[in-house]
């Protein structure tokens, strides 16, 4: 497969596992080795060079691999291994500067003897420390003092490497008591929490001892490839296997995309229609726990287990029930939670784009009949178009067809919902403007050797005339961004929303000697000149984000590319919106200072913006049940507000599933394994990278729902609409004239 819009994630596959484990201190490579040392496959000498060639040669930003490079290497794969500063100690470090500038030597020679040095000394640390915290765990526990006032830093890197294994030790007694305090605050009888925490910890010194040659090889190579850009990265021969898996049309699952977050199996979001969403309690940000099979199986503790593992359990024949015990990503309470899912079908046909109509009464006192088209995802039965299907699957074909549905119902304008569409084929990109446009260029691609080409639409046809709303978020990208891009540049529609992911970069697959490297090779551009990459695209009239944008986006991702511009492509302007916006932001402004759901929205979203200023969790019992009390308050607080607005009763307390994000998940336990996987595939459908947190359509991340909100950004997306046809675009003039 080449030119590949489809994967989301930077593949480093075992960046491992690594959960609560830390070190006793070696001080030279020599001081101690795993029983069990790793040494270099067969092949992956001949594979690091064909890497090392392959970036050189063929990726876009022309970086080479000199003694700059190789530091930066270095620093980036120790990170990988150590991200929470929880294993090396400087001594350590120390003894890896011999390596500094030296690796890229190392590679273009195909020898791999400093990678596997440095990951060896990691494994005999990481299987030192897990032994002593088992042999001592009994009496570690029993010493905690929860009266005692202490803190538990969420992010290692705050605290830096540590001097000596002194400074270690007290590292991971902190995060273990912060372990066994949360195990305590979710109600665990206290003769279950050391057998608990020794289950966890002899799962994770039993998947240690299965790390292989291809799980460091991947590490290493990725440490590599990261430098280049985000969406470069190698996969190791099980992970292309995986790549290939999920290019099909279905399988069975849950339908949930899942990423290893530090010792957590994360839901990073759910499949459309699929059996997760369809059972409804399932959330994007929970967290895996343990799985159990059937109705009353035995629930398996899948904490610190490797990401393709936890699928192996979760995937599993369809019409099957797989029992899920997972952290919900709302809660401060240290609560958990079991849920049943049916494994079944996921299809295609039930991910496609979708209908319906809002009815949207304006200022004018008239309503209107706005339809909405929600497009998940750029997609094409490429199978079924090569055999002469006549009736091949595409999302542009789907649209045409639910466009024609509205009309015959007398719509009076249009919202395509491009929310949470990570993107895929960018020839569904270009067909689908082209249902919006006479004829014209749709976007611009430029090659690693600065060569552009453009695509479009080339002959005139009828389109869609009449008012037109494209709505965004901050995970909708790639394709995604070029269909909204060119609807902005054409004038044909507004864009509302928040600012698109950016993701302007394209990806080819190249087979290694073992493996395959996705390779960033060109980039996309609008036919304004602008890049989509880095920025996205600037919506005409903004909602607030319901992202984190130093998390979430390209902007957030290191060694990202940069934006830049081309020339533009002369292109007709249509021109229908740009006099209005004024209005129209005008209008927005006034109607959502006084919309109870809106002002709901946005109490939440600052209650979220300030649980992110937290930098450190308390481990005194007392300090750690005030913080989650005085969050219920708010979260109570800020719905009986709504409900008051809009004469609703008040509520005494809010269920137990509407608070905001645990406070286990928070800085414990170490490497995270960033592949994500679609119920036991790489998820190749998004452009998105390493997302962190996910939502349904209702644009709900990380906030409540306790009483059913409505979907208020569609809702006032459809306002905006209504508005811009109260103060007269050219399209409604012309339907109107046409009636």
């Amino acid at each position: 497969m080449t030119a590949a819009f489809a994967t989301r994630q930077n593949i480093q596959d075992i960046k491992p596992i690594l959960v609560a484990c830390l070190a006793l201190g070696f001080a030279t490579i020599l001081s101690v080795l795993p029983a069990h040392a790793l040494s270099p496959g067969t092949l992956q000498g001949d594979t690091i060079k064909a890497v090392i060639e392959t970036l050189e040669e063929r990726h876009y930003a022309h970086k080479r691999y000199d003694d700059g490079l190789s530091s930066r290497h270095l620093d980036e794969y120790i990170d990988s291994l150590d991200p929470q500063r929880m294993f090396f100690s400087r001594d350590d470090l120390a003894s890896f500067e011999q390596w500094r500038t030296a690796l890229d030597d190392f590679g273009r020679a195909g020898d791999l003897a400093p990678a596997f040095a440095i990951f060896n000394r990691y494994e005999a640390k990481l299987s030192a420390r897990l032994n002593k915290i088992l042999t001592n765990l009994p009496e570690t526990v029993a010493a905690f003092d929860y009266n005692r006032q202490e803190y538990l830093l969420l992010d290692g890197e705050d605290e830096g490497w540590a001097d000596d294994e002194a400074l270690l030790d007290d590292r991971w007694r902190k995060r273990l008591k912060n372990q066994a305090l949360s195990l305590k605050l979710a109600d665990k009888p206290n003769d279950e929490i050391i057998p608990t925490l020794e289950r966890r910890y002899k799962n994770q010194l039993s998947r240690l001892k299965q790390y292989n040659a291809d799980d460091v090889f991947q590490v290493y190579a990725n440490a590599l490839s990261e430098l280049y850009d985000p969406h470069t990265s190698y996969f190791s021969p099980r992970r292309a296997e995986n790549f290939d898996i999920n290019m099909s049309l279905s399988f069975d699952g849950i339908g949930a995309v899942l990423q290893v977050d530090d010792e957590y199996t994360k839901i990073v979001r759910l499949v459309p229609a699929g059996p997760a969403e369809k059972q409804g309690e399932l959330k994007p940000s929970d967290l895996i726990i343990g799985v159990g099979e059937g109705e009353d199986g035995v629930i398996e503790d899948v904490i610190g287990w490797r990401l393709d593992e936890v699928v192996d359990l979760i995937r599993g024949p369809k019409e099957t029930v797989v029992r899920l015990e997972v952290i919900p990503s709302k809660s401060k309470t240290d609560e958990r939670r079991v849920i049943a899912i049916e494994r079944n079908k996921v299809k295609l046909e039930e991910q496609s784009a979708q209908r319906d109509i809002i009815e949207i009464k304006g200022a004018d006192g008239k309503t209107r009949k706005v339809g909405v088209i929600d497009v998940p995802a750029f997609y094409i039965d490429f199978e079924a178009l090569r055999r002469g299907d006549e009736d091949y699957k595409s999302t542009t074909r789907d649209v045409r067809r639910l466009i024609d549905e509205l009309q015959t119902e007398q719509i009076d304008g249009l919202i395509i919902d491009l929310r949470n569409n990570g993107g895929g084929s960018l020839q569904e990109a270009n067909e689908l403007t082209g249902l919006f446009i006479e004829y014209g260029p749709t976007v611009q691609i430029r090659s690693a050797e600065r060569r552009v080409w453009r695509d479009g639409k080339r002959r005139r046809s009828p389109y869609y005339e009449g008012p037109v709303a494209v709505l965004m978020n901050r995970l909708s990208a790639s394709a995604s961004e070029i269909f909204a891009g060119a609807i902005q540049d054409y004038g044909r529609g507004l864009v509302v929303g928040d600012r698109s992911f950016g993701k302007g970069t394209v990806q080819t697959l190249v087979d290694m000697p073992e493996g395959q490297l996705k390779i960033t090779e060109s980039k996309f551009y609008r036919i304004s000149g602008d890049s989509t990459q880095h920025r996205g695209v600037v919506p005409d009239i903004s909602f607030p984000s319901l992202f984190d944008h130093e998390e979430i986006g390209e902007s957030a991702l290191d060694n990202a590319l940069d934006w830049d511009q081309i020339s533009p492509v002369r292109h007709r302007d249509y021109d229908e919106y740009a006099r209005l916006l004024p209005g129209l932001k005008s209008k927005h402004d006034a109607r959502v200072m006084t919309d109870p759901d809106f002002i709901f929205l946005l109490d939440q979203l600052a209650a979220v913006e300030q649980a992110r200023g937290l930098d450190k969790l308390p481990l005194a019992q007392n300090e750690r049940l005030a913080m989650r009390d005085t969050q219920e308050e708010k979260s109570l607080a800020i719905e009986n507000k709504r409900r008051a607005a809009k004469g609703l009763p008040l509520l005494d307390s809010l269920d137990s599933d509407s608070d905001a994000d645990d406070i286990d998940t928070n800085g414990d336990d170490m490497s995270a394994n960033q592949s994500e996987i679609v119920d036991g595939a790489v998820d190749n459908d998004a452009d998105i990278h390493s997302v962190s947190s996910s939502t349904g359509k209702d644009d709900k991340t990380e906030i409540d729902d306790p009483s059913a909100l409505p979907d208020i950004l569609l809702v006032e997306t459809g306002h905006i609409l209504v508005d811009a046809m109260s103060l007269g675009t050219k399209s409604d003039a012309a339907i109107v004239s046409s009636r």
